[in-house]
């Protein structure tokens, strides 16, 4: 602004004045004065504004690298937090830079409110975090934390796609898990579950894995290596994957071996992520609405703000089975 006033011969506080939209100046001074910003390129700084009055009007987002379904879930918070009047600010965690460091860059830039994508750190690190600043969890159920939670019905999810497996004829169905990663306990105990449920209590096998494709290439070369070994009808009949791109490592490591999905192996996802509409086989999938999801994030943190004395919430949304090609009825039973 000093270089506005000083170009277009008048005080700062004048430039301020019709840069405010207050009365004081001359229609001829504010004709003046923006033509000498628009020469010179200035562009009113609203984030030094709102931090002039305390506010930033900023959504910090932490999301992790690689993860297509958190990508989703990005692209459901922006027009969400715009149309609250609010800009969003994301920072990511990957190898070396663990989610601390991405809490603290974010609060460091004045984020009023953190959404956190599937966040890793353990519970009593969240509790303080709540305590500590607005947060809210996508995608993991935290009961007793001080944060907000948006997360699916795990257990329900799970439950669809192995009872669209038996209903197929499916009776050894395997599930590649996601170690330690956000949702994994919860669906690894609802396969549990749902296989017992179904009578399928002596089929039960879980595979150590995580929510990558490299989880998936591992899991599906044991596989193939324990076929080769004895024989093709080794093999599940169905895997249930941690996730998408779990889900999507097995069908490669499954073609480049030569076993035919769904004719041998029947393959099922989680998540519905936009990876799933990718691949060279539509992936029967579990649907996590990203849209919805994103959009009740940011409500959460909207309202916290506005209200700090707030309850912890907690929304469980419904999920629902997406069959496409990568399921199928077996060979054999």
């Amino acid at each position: 602004m000093t270089d506005v006033a000083a170009k277009a011969g008048v005080s700062r506080a004048l430039v301020s004045i019709v840069f405010r939209g207050r009365p004081g100046a001359s229609q001829e001074t504010r004709d003046r004065v923006l033509r000498v910003a628009d020469e010179i390129g200035y562009r009113p700084d609203s984030a030094a504004r709102l931090l002039a009055r305390g506010r930033s009007r900023t959504l910090g987002v932490v999301l992790t690298v690689h993860q297509p379904f958190q990508a989703d879930l990005v692209e459901g918070i922006y027009p969400e937090a715009e149309r609250l009047g609010y800009d969003v600010l994301l920072s990511a965690h990957a190898p070396g830079r663990d989610e601390g460091k991405v809490v603290e860059a974010l609060l460091s830039h004045r984020c009023e409110a953190l959404i956190l994508l599937g966040p890793a750190s353990d519970p009593d690190r969240l509790d303080a975090l709540g305590h500590r600043t607005v947060a809210v969890s996508v995608g993991r159920h935290l009961p007793g934390v001080h944060v907000d939670s948006v997360h699916t019905a795990e257990t329900k999810g799970v439950r669809q796609a192995i009872g669209h497996l038996v209903e197929l004829g499916h009776r050894r169905i395997a599930h590649v898990d996601g170690g330690r990663d956000p949702g994994s306990a919860e669906r690894r105990r609802a396969y549990r579950a749902a296989m017992r449920r179904h009578g399928l209590a002596e089929e039960i096998r879980v595979i150590p894995g995580a929510h990558t494709e490299q989880a998936g290439v591992d899991a599906g070369r044991l596989l193939v290596a324990e076929a080769e070994r004895s024989g093709r009808t080794a093999l599940p009949t169905a895997i249930l994957a941690g996730n998408d791109r779990c889900a999507m490592g097995l069908l490669i490591t499954f073609a480049r071996a030569g076993v035919e999905v769904p004719d041998e192996v029947s393959v099922v996802g989680y998540d519905d992520s936009h990876l799933s509409h990718l691949m060279p086989i539509g992936l029967t999938t579990v649907r996590q609405d990203a849209a919805l999801m994103a959009e009740h994030a940011v409500r959460f943190a909207v309202e916290r703000l506005e209200n700090p004395d707030l309850e912890p919430r907690e929304a469980v949304l419904d999920p629902k089975l997406v069959v496409r090609g990568s399921s199928g009825v077996p060979r054999v039973g």
